[in-house]
């Protein structure tokens, strides 16, 4: 045990260290309290009928009618109680708080990769901070983006587990790629996951080239079936997350379009305009060096020092000087609103240039190649020549928005590049003079940037936006036509906005200079080895630091008790919710109703919030809502309720749907439709008590012949869950019946009288189904074979990597001892 605590002690110090920064950055978790992120918020409100029923039942649904009608819960919160990776990630999260786990993950993932690397650790431990404080990791933190925190944090342990099986070392580094890549996957956020594909293909790319080269394609051979192994046994570990997720995605909208109406972008995949809506822009990325450049965050605020406040002081008075100054756009970027920019760190900027001149590994060249591909990729419509070839070619790109969210890639490879370069400096192979002239070159490159916009912040930056003459003409109208005010406002702000950068570029030309002296220090032998890795961790530390603060900080922490009440009910919700109706659906009109889940915390709603709604029902939305409401379209989906707000006091008011079509109708006519285009243009107008409007591909199912509504027949629902719905019907022949339920195909299954029958798709988004006469009970089911069969396949998959993992540490250990 001494002998263990010996060999292992500085990483235990590390560690520990690592634990200490992280409370102490998030120091109300220790009060008791919590981050207040938004989408974490919307979250808990799309799962709140998931929770109620997994409190209810001791297990989680596998679909939800909470929101847009109705659809799978495997993109909001599901059990997958037979995946290894699950119980991985609670563990994790029973030990840190919220928001620590996800900073532990980053620098705890990236220090494994660094000691991999061979780098010393001291070392190792400070280019994990600079990678785990990237700006972007810790504003994605501050916006509840829990699962893409995680995703990027599993992308460093699986380039190291990766590095191992490629030094030959198959079990080791094998078993490891699977464990971390299982758990990557676990975090359910694909997008990162594919980015990290794409790097990692490029760097096997490489490896092949230098295999071959040097004659070894053999033991690489090896090295790349343990891989494919490791891949396939990740894969099995979460089948049901991938299987339900794949079915899934085909009906969502990151599917084929059934209108051919869309344009041809959209049928298959997001429309162009939709996933560049996040593109970074081309100088934005200087914010890599000089975090404010571009102003910051949309939510950044001038002050009473501000040039707009001193410039209308005099006019106005301080408290309406100031009031305006706070409301002038600081961000001048070309995104629609953001959250704050890529900061990599100036030390680490200064670092990375630096290895591109003396780096001498073959890892460099796979670095810059995906830094400069994802530079570019991130530009989207700014700089679309390489993201059109990507979005139109290349398999599965098109699936993703938010394009600058490449980026948290580039967030990795920039770091490990910096410290692969002291670790260079270190091993003391290189001349002296030959590293004292590559260190003039980056620190003249990264120190002279931010000198120049220090000096000359106007000299390549115009500090304006193609907005700026809609917002010169918005304050002219607000100004009671005074142009000349209105235009010496907006040059007060630009101003502002230069001066922003200006202090920025001076405080990344102090942190350049730190890091220039201390590598010039410990070039030149100045300074020992292990102070300088301290010293040089600790001015990473303060410098990225202080950004992150800028965007999460103590203010972003509330009491639990209160982000457990976030949402209150109004009287209009009090008083729907006292409805004995377990399953209607309430149209709020006083939100963005397809883009807000506030109302799903009450009542089952026909919008919410999902970035992927089911293909049909985003159809729907943009060709029944946008324009207009259809009412015939709410009736049919059983809309009992709709909100409204009183805009002269701001009251709000509750309108009883008369009109309701309820759970299950019987309809007297059916219209048949030869396509998609026919079917949502016969919807505009109809009448869907008394006629379904059926996809023609359905035509055998129905007998119009001998079925139709009779005045005695009946329908009505018997028992609600989300899972299984019960009805009975009467009905003296035999009939068409409607629910006011989401065709799904992908996993319910109708029953009558316990006998499995088939269904079909009416009124575009609704299930129905030709029922015979007499008295019998319908059941429907939501019996997905892509979630119980792929559980079970994660459960074989656990054990094997389990298996894996424990004889991969045995062979490592026979290996010491012997």
């Amino acid at each position: 045990m001494n002998n263990w605590l010996k060999a292992n002690g500085i990483h235990l110090a590390i560690i520990g260290f690592f634990v200490i920064i992280c409370f102490v950055y998030f120091s109300p978790v220790l009060q008791g309290k919590a981050p207040a992120q938004s989408d974490v918020i919307q979250a808990k409100a799309t799962a709140k009928e998931i929770m109620d029923y997994k409190a209810k039942d001791g297990k989680g649904p596998l679909w939800t009618n909470q929101m847009f009608g109705g659809m799978p819960a495997y993109q909001i919160w599901v059990q997958h109680p037979y995946n290894g990776a699950t119980y991985v990630i609670s563990a994790i999260k029973a030990i840190f708080p919220d928001p620590v786990d996800a900073v532990m993950l980053y620098l705890l993932g990236a220090y494994l990769l660094f000691c991999v690397l061979r780098i010393n650790p001291w070392l190792a431990a400070a280019g994990a901070i600079a990678f785990a404080f990237t700006s972007y990791n810790f504003i994605i933190i501050a916006a509840g983006h829990s699962n893409k925190a995680l995703a990027i944090a599993f992308c460093a342990p699986i380039i190291a587990g990766v590095i191992l099986t490629l030094r030959g070392r198959y079990w080791l580094g094998g078993s490891l790629t699977a464990l971390f890549l299982a758990l990557e996957i676990r975090a359910n956020h694909i997008q990162m996951t594919y980015y990290l594909m794409i790097a990692l293909l490029i760097f096997i790319g490489i490896e092949v080239y230098h295999a071959v080269k040097e004659k070894r394609l053999a033991s690489f051979g090896k090295a790349i079936a343990f891989l494919a192994v490791a891949m396939c046994l990740s894969f099995m570990v979460n089948a049901g997350k991938l299987w339900t997720t794949y079915e899934y995605g085909k009906e969502s909208n990151r599917g084929n379009s059934n209108l051919t109406t869309d344009s041809e972008e959209e049928q298959n995949g997001l429309s162009k305009e939709y996933a560049y809506g996040w593109s970074q822009g081309v100088g934005e990325s200087f914010t890599f060096l000089i975090p404010d450049l571009y102003g910051g965050s949309s939510g950044t605020r001038l002050d009473d020092k501000s040039n707009v406040y001193k410039t209308t002081e005099s006019m106005f008075g301080p408290q309406q000087a100031l009031g305006l100054a706070q409301q002038m756009p600081v961000y001048w970027g070309e995104k629609a609103v953001t959250s704050g920019p890529y900061y990599f760190g100036a030390i680490v900027c200064f670092l990375f240039v630096f290895g591109l001149f003396i780096v001498r590994s073959r890892v460099k060249w796979w670095i810059l190649s995906v830094t400069v591909l994802f530079m570019l990729l991130s530009f989207g419509k700014n700089f679309p020549l390489i993201s059109d070839l990507f979005f139109n070619y290349f398999p599965m790109y098109n699936k993703f928005r938010a394009v600058e969210s490449i980026l948290a890639m580039v967030g990795l490879m920039v770091p490990i590049l910096a410290f692969i370069a002291i670790k260079e400096v270190q091993d003391g192979q290189l001349d002296q003079k030959f590293l004292m002239k590559r260190l003039k070159w980056a620190g003249g490159i990264t120190g002279g940037l931010a000198l120049v916009v220090a000096l000359m912040p106007t000299a390549f930056f115009s500090f304006t936006n193609s907005s700026n003459q809609q917002l010169l003409d918005g304050l002219t109208q607000g100004l009671q036509n005074n142009r000349g005010l209105a235009q010496t406002i907006v040059d007060a702000l630009i101003r502002d906005r230069a001066a922003l950068a200006r202090e920025d570029a001076l405080r990344s030309l102090l942190f350049v200079a730190i890091g220039f002296a201390l590598l010039w220090a410990f070039i030149n032998k100045k300074i020992a080895a292990q102070a300088f890795m301290i010293l040089l961790g600790l001015a990473v530390l303060i410098d990225m630091w202080q950004v992150d603060r800028r965007y999460l900080n103590n203010d972003n922490f509330a009491n639990k008790s209160d982000l457990n009440n976030h949402f209150q009910p109004r009287d209009v919700d009090t008083f729907i919710m006292a409805d004995k109706d377990p399953d209607f659906r309430v149209f709020d009109a006083t939100i963005s109703t397809f883009s807000d889940a506030s109302t799903s915390q009450f009542h089952k709603t026909i919008g919410g919030y999902h970035a992927a709604k089911l293909k049909r029902y985003q159809e729907l939305i943009d060709k029944q809502f946008s324009t207009s409401i259809n009412q015939d379209v709410l009736d049919m989906l059983n809309t009992k309720y709709i909100i409204t707000q009183d805009r002269s006091n701001g009251s709000y008011k509750m309108q009883r749907n008369a009109t309701a079509a309820g759970h299950a109708w019987i309809v007297q006519n059916i219209q048949f439709a030869k396509d998609a285009d026919e079917e949502m243009k016969a919807i505009n107008s109809f009448d869907p008590k008394k006629e379904a409007i059926v996809d023609i591909k359905y035509k055998d199912l129905i007998d119009t012949k001998n079925s139709g509504a009779d005045p005695s027949a009946s329908i009505q629902l018997d028992k609600y869950h989300p899972d299984s719905l019960s009805y009975s019907y009467s009905a003296p022949r035999a009939i068409i019946a409607v629910f006011s339920e989401i065709y799904y195909d992908k996993g319910w299954n109708m029953y009558v009288d316990g006998k499995k029958e088939p269904y079909f798709r009416a009124d575009y988004v609704l299930r129905a189904a030709q029922l015979p006469a007499g008295n019998h009970k319908v059941d429907f089911k939501f019996e997905p074979v892509s979630y119980y069969m792929g559980e079970n396949i994660s459960l074989a998959g656990s054990i094997l990597l389990v298996a894996g993992l424990g004889f991969a540490f045995w062979t490592e250990n026979k290996k010491k001892k012997a």
